[in-house]
């Protein structure tokens, strides 16, 4: 029973995941659901902006303290280490669901692209990024990173319930953090720039770097000099050509 109800916990959060996914999508790229970025009525400038600020925070904080490896050690005394995965997923995606609830518009014009060429071509790199954020979360075991792997293990009597492997397939021979690059492109890569959009994209790239420090440093813990080698041949998110060539050449 343990292992069923820990497999079914982790396809719920899983669930909920994809579908706050599925709706950031939307969410930023102003399409088909019923509350975008820009939708609403706007609000007073002040308050609007420490209302989206504080949102952002929520995200932030739930996003990178319970990713902690310090954290884990102690959460795990109170869930069920096959269930600590599928349980940060699922608070990060109520975090993100109550951001697109509360987040309040800001409807000023930043940039606003008339020519439907360079409007298309820009839509069109921003699906680019959201694409490269799914894909690149195959190239590293997507089950794993949101938690089904490890709440299906009892049922499919595996062990072993860590961290994936260090790995580096694709394109991360190109870059050490495709995932994060991809939500950057996705985004800021917009043929409208509203205020909102622009506190979002500058509060979420700013959180980006951020988890990039915090996360390497508990990579080189991990993995030691095998990622500091990595790191310095490597672009963090932009390939570096000449440091990738090396790095392909050692594996």
């Amino acid at each position: 029973m343990r292992g069923l109800t820990s497999a079914l916990y982790s396809v719920f959060a899983y669930v909920v995941f994809f579908a706050a996914f599925l709706y950031a999508i939307g969410f930023v790229q102003n399409a088909v659901v019923p509350k975008t970025i820009d939708s609403g009525a706007p609000g007073p400038l002040l308050p609007s902006l420490l209302i989206n600020m504080a949102l952002l925070g929520v995200f932030a904080v739930q996003h990178s303290l319970m990713a902690r490896p310090a954290f884990k050690r102690v959460w795990t005394r109170v869930v069920p280490p096959q269930s600590e995965r599928s349980t940060y997923v699922l608070f990060a995606s109520l975090a993100l669901l109550l951001l697109y609830w509360q987040w309040r518009p800001l409807p000023q014009s930043v940039w606003s692209l008339d020519d439907p060429v360079l409007s298309a071509s820009l839509t069109g790199v921003a699906w680019f990024g959201w694409g490269m954020v799914l894909v690149s979360t195959f190239l590293i075991s997507h089950f794993h990173l949101f938690g089904l792997s490890q709440g299906f293990a009892r049922i499919l009597r595996r062990t072993g319930l860590g961290d994936a492997a260090f790995t580096t397939p694709f394109l991360y021979r190109w870059m050490r953090h495709p995932i994060y690059a991809g939500f950057i492109i996705a985004f800021w890569a917009t043929p409208v720039m509203s205020l909102g959009h622009l506190v979002f994209a500058i509060g979420t790239t700013g959180y980006i770097l951020i988890g990039i420090w915090l996360e390497e440093r508990d990579l080189v813990a991990q993995f030691g000099d095998r990622y500091r080698r990595y790191r310095q041949t490597v672009g963090m998110l932009f390939p570096k050509l000449a440091g990738q060539s090396r790095h392909k050449g050692r594996e």
